[in-house]
């Protein structure tokens, strides 16, 4: 599955946008209007103009529309979810060339929300999973203790976990030690 430099930077912030949502006893992600601020920067999002309270309460409810997607077995419901997103959005799309990077699609229409924004290009990247018959790649962290989405682009699909280097590797040091101990006796 070929995916191009837009769809991937969406991809990203989707998976993070996903992230940002409270679990259990964790914070809030975008707990305030900086927050939402801090993450337009770090995903580089552009033409999004002063942000308020209320992009905030509109970014939250995508956020937790992406979450649905993320949880979807079936493609139908995935494909019902992220319909219902980019048509909301009123997706307009179209070619641009700007800030240094080559001709990409913007699916989101000039002077749209940032939530509009988020629904609209997040939307299509995922569509482009569901489309492509790979909508098992958009998955939730395996271990007990977290439940993080990310999208799996491993070659065999075989990613479990979030973050190998984190849940992965915590798992496997504690399935180590408790094979080690059943063998001490």
């Amino acid at each position: 599955m070929l995916i191009t430099h837009d769809t991937r930077c969406a991809l990203d912030a989707v998976v993070d946008l996903v992230n940002t949502a409270p679990e259990d006893e964790t914070a809030d992600g975008l707990a305030d209007v900086p927050s939402l601020a801090d993450f337009v920067r770090k995903h580089e999002i552009s033409d999004v103009g002063v942000l308020s309270e209320r992009d905030l309460a509109a970014v939250r409810d995508v956020r937790g529309r992406f979450a649905g997607v993320f949880a979807a077995d079936d493609p139908r419901v995935a494909a019902s979810l992220i319909n219902e997103l980019v048509a909301a959005a009123g997706t307009t799309p179209r070619l641009t060339d700007h800030d240094g990077y080559d001709w990409h699609v913007h699916y989101f229409a000039p002077g749209a929300s940032v939530a509009d924004h988020l629904a609209a290009d997040c939307g299509m990247a995922l569509a482009f999973f569901v489309v492509a018959g790979e909508q098992d790649r958009l998955r939730r962290c395996e271990a007990p203790d977290c439940r993080r989405a990310f999208v799996d682009l491993s070659r065999n699909r075989s990613r479990r976990y979030c973050d190998s280097r984190t849940c992965g590797n915590r798992l496997h040091v504690a399935a180590y030690r408790a094979r080690r101990k059943e063998a001490a006796g």
